[in-house]
């Protein structure tokens, strides 16, 4: 089971995640530090390219995908 942090506002990529087996939590600093994979909705897209997210884990724009192809996304990032 990864440790999985998703951006708030992305409850149906979060269910299928779960569902999945994935282990699904919130975008906090402390989560951030242990989280294999995050997944943000990219509707707050930084202008400037400033990077906000601390984090070497692998970042999953959730923007038009579906929840399914981001459960795919996850499981090619983790192998």
């Amino acid at each position: 089971m990864a440790f999985i942090a998703v951006e708030e506002g992305l409850g149906n990529v979060q269910r299928a995640l779960e569902k999945a087996g994935h282990q699904v939590v919130g975008l906090d600093a402390g989560n951030l530090k242990r989280a294999r994979v995050v997944i943000v909705s990219g509707v707050d897209s930084n202008m400037l390219q400033q990077q906000d997210i601390g984090t070497t884990a692998p970042v999953i724009n959730a923007a038009g995908q579906s929840a399914q192809e981001i459960v795919e996304e996850v499981r090619e990032r983790l192998s």
